[in-house]
């Protein structure tokens, strides 16, 4: 067993990131001024994206996404339930109805056909999760949404960098929100972006900041002016500079980052491949995953211990671990409010009954590699029905 714990996901930050910020520090400027907006052109490049404004948070990405969108109370948002509770509080928050559904048996994306049966006159937009990193079947999604005139926001959240059918997450012209939270491949420690036309994406930067017009953010600097004007009452949502300090140098290591996360999902498949009791991710030949997340599932009947058992086995091993996540139909909010039953998303429920996320980042030495995989393959050894 190894003698230190081995943490679950801790940033990956080094000399340059702090020396961007100590300058950040040292200048006239730490909220949202120049470096952001180096931020903002050399990640929309990356990604190609039409249109991109950077953001505190992809909750905010994906809330002032629905309100550029114009979606209000009445309407309804098809959201997968194998997600995390943001997707679908930002609908609350527009006075809308998340409509929950069930995701695929091998991605854990939302399922098409499902969400296809969800449809109703009051249904205006489908918000598609990109769980763990693997891009969900976009065609299919944007077959659905052409047929009953629906708006597509994707939830990147996962997503940097990831491809569908060698097209990059975040380059179309329908939103998507990414996130730069603490442990995202990329990090800003808290932050996110909108990508996607750049009207609408022009229309939330307003709405991310106070609802003040255009470039208001320059009215303290010598170019500037000090005069602005409300244009409609938005929100508190901008990225600092301090932030974008960090994601300017983070997306330079981004493909170091990438090439390491997949030498380390080659490790644990190739080290998991032989145990019936577990089940691997997936990742489908017309998709590049960012492998954001390495998620397993147990077969259970093929233990004596259930999930949160294992666990706490693999804590006592010294190694961290995660669950991502509880099914929002699950979640006593969601679950009061509108009904919701476990056995009304199979899939989710079934999988998050049986499913624990490994650590998985840049940092990983090849030993803390094969300590995990030895911890995993050491408890189902002692516990093997």
């Amino acid at each position: 067993m190894r003698p230190d714990f081995l943490s679950f996901s801790p940033p990956s930050l080094g000399d340059a990131e702090r020396a961007e910020v100590a300058d950040t520090l040292s200048s006239d400027w730490i909220t949202t001024g120049p470096k952001t907006k180096a931020f903002e052109a050399k990640l929309s490049a990356y990604l190609g994206a039409p249109g991109m404004v950077a953001l505190n948070s992809c909750t905010a990405g994906l809330h002032v996404g629905l309100v550029a969108l114009g979606i209000r109370p009445g309407d309804e948002v098809i959201v997968p339930s194998m997600t995390f509770a943001a997707t679908a509080n930002v609908v609350e928050h527009v006075g809308a109805r998340p409509v929950l559904v069930d995701v695929c048996p091998d991605t854990l994306n939302l399922d098409p056909e499902a969400a296809a049966r969800a449809i109703s006159p009051q249904t205006r937009a489908i918000i598609p999760v990109h769980y763990a990193g693997h891009p969900v079947d976009l065609d299919s999604v944007f077959a659905l949404a052409r047929e009953h005139e629906l708006e597509v926001m994707e939830d990147a959240a996962h997503a940097l960098p990831a491809r569908y059918k060698g097209t990059m997450v975040g380059s179309r012209s329908n939103l998507a929100a990414f996130s730069f939270y603490a442990t995202k491949n990329l990090t800003t420690i808290e932050g996110g972006c909108l990508t996607g036309d750049p009207e609408l994406v022009d229309k939330a930067r307003i709405i991310g900041h106070h609802g003040m017009n255009r470039d208001a953010w320059k009215r303290f600097d010598k170019s500037g002016s000090w005069y602005y004007e409300v244009v409609l009452p938005g929100f508190k949502y901008n990225m600092t500079d301090v932030q974008a300090a960090i994601g300017l140098h983070q997306l330079e290591r981004l493909a170091g980052f990438q090439w390491r996360r997949r030498e380390i999902v080659t490790a644990y498949s190739k080290g998991f491949g032989d145990l019936p009791a577990i089940q691997t991710p997936v990742e489908r030949p017309e998709v590049e995953s960012s492998w954001h997340l390495y998620v397993i599932r147990l077969r259970l009947e093929q233990l004596r211990i259930n999930r949160n058992t294992f666990i706490e086995e693999l804590k006592r091993r010294n190694i961290g671990t995660s669950v991502h996540y509880l099914p929002v139909h699950m979640h006593p909010f969601y679950r009061d409010k509108y009904g919701y039953k476990p056995g009304d998303c199979p899939v989710a429920s079934d999988a998050f009954s049986r499913m624990l996320t490994l650590p998985l980042h840049p940092g990983l030495s090849d030993r803390d590699v094969q300590d995990v995989v030895e911890a995993v393959r050491d408890v189902i050894a002692k516990f093997e029905a």
